[in-house]
């Protein structure tokens, strides 16, 4: 399991953009075959990718939780982005096709991964946070989430929000975690932008075409700085930096939390005429 360290506002200054990418950008999840970890210190938050392909992958603990198995104190979100699949947690297994999500509470003590097919993969993305209450497991479908509509084709961002682990859907104990896809035409996201110091946030982009590419917007809000970011890639944004960003072409892109509280409206805008 790889582990990132984040800088703070002072450092992030100084930053050159391959040391800003090293930091901040997860470059190599969704190996074929594997599941992939890495540990960030911030909120202690376990980002990683399993895409399963003749046989089934299992979740192992790693040395650097010092726990007996993987969720014996986390709770884990796993979103789907590739071909049909299913999650077995214990004894009950949950079939999982492109844009379901999955909700595995704490005290789950194993985790497999299968593809339907090795030819067309399933790509699971996982986000674990600690848990200080265990949830129930529990699956929400693509086409059972009410989607929020916001933004405009005048203003390039139009998109739908679809909410998946939160307060109103399925229960957990930090963990916030849903998507949002952008409509043909409209490539902002995040915008205006905000911060939220209560919670660090994660951006997984996804269906970004291989030609195109998505440009990140990070850093406080008077001092901004950008990644160029691809498909499947993941950005971690501390509580002090703002999360927006614009594709050359539209996309989708998978937001989780974890921190102080659960409560998505929590935000403190930006004006976008106060960016530099």
């Amino acid at each position: 399991m790889k582990l990132f360290q984040m800088a703070d506002p002072v450092r992030y200054a100084r930053m050159t953009s391959d040391e800003l990418r090293a930091t901040f950008l997860l470059e190599t999840l969704f190996s074929p075959g594997s599941i992939e970890l890495a540990y960030v210190d911030l909120d202690r938050a376990v980002i990683g990718s399993a895409v399963p392909l003749g046989k089934p992958l299992e979740l192992q603990t790693q040395p650097e939780l010092r726990a007996e198995y993987f969720l014996e104190r986390r709770e884990l979100g796993i979103f789907n982005v590739g071909g049909p699949g299913s999650v077995v947690v214990d004894d009950t297994s949950y079939e999982l096709d492109k844009l379901d999500t999955l909700y595995v509470g704490r005290g789950s003590r194993q985790v497999r991964f299968l593809s339907k097919s090795a030819a067309d993969p399933a790509a699971f993305y996982l986000l674990s946070y600690p848990a200080h209450a265990e949830f129930p497991t529990k699956k929400v479908r693509f086409a059972e989430i009410k989607p929020v509509e916001l933004g405009s084709l005048e203003t390039s961002n139009k998109r739908k929000i679809y909410k998946a682990i939160h307060m109103e859907g399925i229960r957990s104990s930090q963990l916030v975690m849903g998507f949002t896809l952008l409509e043909s035409g409209s490539n902002w996201n995040t915008m205006p932008p905000h911060v939220h110091m209560r919670r660090s946030e994660v951006y997984f982009y996804f269906d970004v075409e291989p030609e195109q590419r998505v440009i990140h917007l990070m850093g406080p809000p008077q001092s901004t700085r950008h990644l160029v970011v691809a498909d499947r890639q993941v950005v971690v944004s501390p509580g002090w930096s703002i999360h927006a960003g614009v594709g050359t072409k539209a996309y989708g892109f998978c937001w989780g939390m974890g921190g102080e509280n659960q409560d998505y409206s929590d935000m403190d805008p930006v004006n976008i005429k106060d960016l530099r």
